[in-house]
């Protein structure tokens, strides 16, 4: 499999964190065509308690939420690294996308975040409307919703891209009986 034949997406919860963070590194190393979205209602993220949480809905630019947040609590915001995180966020692309509204693009690979990622990415795709038939490929790599594990999950994201990138004929030593694939973690 060529990198650049791949359609990669990357998918975590809110389109903010972990999906962002292995997006921002896969594109700083140089792998094309990857987009990445949440699958929730709306993104969530922390607020001033874990009962009060800043929730936007997708779409709204990571540069306006910045700026709605740092008005708020520039301190708290600064201090749990979200700030940090919108502004990496707004280097990629101008807002979070929700998995289940695009419904255009094909993807080669699909690599999610959370079990419950998985499970409604791969519903999603149960249940989508069916144009002639197309393989893809997802994969889960457990990754919990901080900071720190964000960037494991993105450096074990490259891991499986280069790896299947360098496997000749990848798809056809998976076992495809079926289309979905679940990995729990990868070695660093």
């Amino acid at each position: 499999m060529s990198e650049e034949n791949n359609r990669i997406a990357l998918i975590c919860a809110s389109n903010q964190n972990r999906s962002m963070e292995a997006h921002y590194f896969l594109m700083n190393k140089g792998i094309p065509n990857v987009r990445s979205f949440g699958t929730g209602r709306t993104c969530k993220l922390p607020g001033p308690s874990q009962d009060k949480p800043n929730i936007y809905p997708f779409g709204t630019s990571y540069q306006k939420i910045f700026e709605e947040l740092k008005t708020q609590n520039v301190d708290l915001y600064k201090s749990n690294g979200v700030l940090k995180m919108l502004e990496r966020n707004a280097k990629v692309k101008d807002a979070p996308e929700r998995w289940q509204d695009e419904k255009k693009q094909h993807f080669d690979v699909i690599i999610t975040f959370e079990d419950r990622v998985f499970d409604a990415v791969c519903e999603d795709l149960r249940t989508r409307e069916k144009e002639g038939f197309q393989m893809v490929h997802v994969f889960n790599i457990n990754t919990k919703d901080n900071h720190e594990e964000a960037t494991v999950g993105a450096n074990q994201a490259y891991q499986l891209i280069t790896m299947l990138s360098n496997t000749k004929e990848w798809r056809e030593r998976l076992d495809c009986t079926t289309t979905y694939l679940w990995i729990i973690s990868l070695d660093s």
